[in-house]
């Protein structure tokens, strides 16, 4: 296949760059240094921007990996394309971003550590080469890389332990990655996603990042991490009762997740230093997150429920690409403007997908949505759960630079931000009813779904990863 070229001002041939695509796990804006986080947890990252562009307003089209990855790996809404929303599984019909790019003579790999991101859903499809890593995967890897990652696993996991949920998988991740890029040194452009999942919940750092954060909190390293693990397992019962945890508990469990964001930086600037010292024409590099993470906002943890900035507000830093953007560090943007935008630059098709293309637009707002969740859980450890705060059954939010509107069938909220709890739709009829209407016209042009959703029971080693992870009993 012929190398994919495009032109320079001059009408010169100019090779289309390689791609890789780095998703981060959970991880929100505010608790980053690009964020203006007073922990300096990405220093790696706010370098990467300063050489290329930065953004801590990036908003996530969805609430949890699932949609949001179904998002940016086929350019539909996750209600068009119906991952996360009504299915389970991405529908035939649907033409990934990995299908693109191999059209336009790219070589195409995806290595991710989530079950969202797997054959399970449908998310493998178009790529030349791809792997799921698990607990019951990961012996399919090299027994070099294993006795590697086994040698060091008190730096780069919990130590010698049977506990799947405490170990991370960065140092696997980075090595199978270095591997397979040494593959992809070929005649073709290359586009290549990877999927970490640190820092998801459980937060237990590795041994080496367990007391990076923990001098100035009330715990033993130790003890915080075993106390984050405790509430990552009894999380629907701590919700249900109020989220009431003190400021030494609160302490503890934001020091384990700020500690898991500086290691995944650092694996991120060990991996992007080997790419760099590879003989390879013009990478583009991206790094971002496929959603945030609640820390006792609206008396949640985790991510499920709702779609305000904690849960879509994400960092995004895109770098090595030798072109000039039409946004700045503050303005909006989503990741399928990102990708929109590689895809132009690589010569692809991109007819039916959203974003626009950063070289010539802006965004105006972006939108996010959830699916259907259930509180069923809640009311078995509190009869007295109020869920009625709650949108039921799906969510769709649009968000400005200054409000957010948010929609279902069970009404609308309209905030004015950054307060994301009083509705204000009584004060400013006026805005609500703009902002409507515009949601309106976007679920009529970007939300229809291309078809019914296809649900799947999930089973086997997915199963046993998303119970790690929380997302199952």
């Amino acid at each position: 296949m012929q190398k994919t070229v495009r032109e320079n001002s001059d009408n010169t041939p100019m090779a289309a760059p390689n791609v890789i695509w780095i998703t981060l796990d959970s991880v929100r804006s505010d608790h980053t240094t690009i964020g203006g986080y007073e922990r300096d947890t990405t220093p790696y990252l706010a370098d990467l921007a300063s050489a290329g562009f930065g953004f801590d307003t990036c908003i996530s089209h969805g609430n949890s990996t699932h949609p949001s990855s179904g998002t940016i790996l086929t350019g539909l809404s996750p209600s068009r394309n119906t991952v996360g929303i009504t299915g389970d599984v991405l529908p035939d019909s649907v033409t990934t971003v990995s299908e693109r790019f191999s059209e336009a003579g790219y070589h195409t790999a995806c290595l991710s550590r989530n079950s969202y991101v797997s054959s399970a859903t449908g998310l493998d499809r178009g790529f030349d080469r791809f792997q799921w890593l698990a607990s019951e995967t990961i012996t399919e890897l090299p027994l070099s890389t294993l006795i590697k990652y086994v040698r060091n696993i008190r730096t780069h996991s919990a130590g010698l332990t049977l506990d799947t949920a405490k170990h991370a998988s960065p140092y696997l991740m980075n090595e199978t990655a270095k591997r397979w890029l040494t593959d992809m040194r070929t005649e073709q452009p290359f586009f290549f996603y990877l999927h970490y999942n640190e820092p998801h919940r459980p937060y237990y750092p590795p041994l080496s990042y367990i007391d990076k954060y923990t001098d100035d909190i009330e715990m033993s390293p130790r003890e915080a991490a075993e106390f984050a693990l405790d509430v990552h397992y009894n999380m629907e019962k701590i919700v249900a009762n109020g989220c009431e945890l003190d400021d030494r508990e609160w302490a503890a469990l934001r020091a384990m997740y700020d500690a898991e964001i500086a290691y995944t930086d650092e694996m991120i600037e060990r991996l992007v230093d080997h790419v760099r010292s590879l003989p390879l024409e013009e990478t583009v590099i991206v790094v971002t997150a496929d959603h945030g993470e609640l820390f006792g906002e609206y008396g949640l943890l985790s991510h499920s429920y709702v779609l305000t900035d904690a849960v879509t507000r994400v960092p995004l830093v895109l770098a090595g690409l030798n072109e000039e953007l039409t946004v700045g560090e503050d303005d909006l943007l989503q990741h399928t403007d990102v990708m929109r935008t590689l895809l132009e630059v690589a010569g692809a098709e991109t007819d039916g997908m959203l974003g626009v293309d950063l070289r010539s637009e802006q965004r105006e707002y972006a939108v996010s949505q959830r699916g259907p969740v259930e509180f069923d859980e809640f009311y078995e450890y509190n009869e007295d759960f109020d869920a009625s705060r709650f949108h039921l059954p799906a969510l769709t939010a649009l968000r400005t630079d200054t409000y957010r509107y948010q929609e279902s069938e069970s009404g609308s909220d309209l905030f004015a931000l950054p307060d994301e709890e009083s509705d204000v739709t009584e004060d400013l009829p006026e805005i609500a009813a703009e902002l409507s209407g515009t949601l309106e016209k976007w679920l009529d042009e970007h939300g229809q779904p291309v078809g019914a959703g296809e649900r799947s029971e999930f089973s086997g080693a997915v199963q046993r990863q998303l119970r790690d992870l929380g997302y199952v009993d």
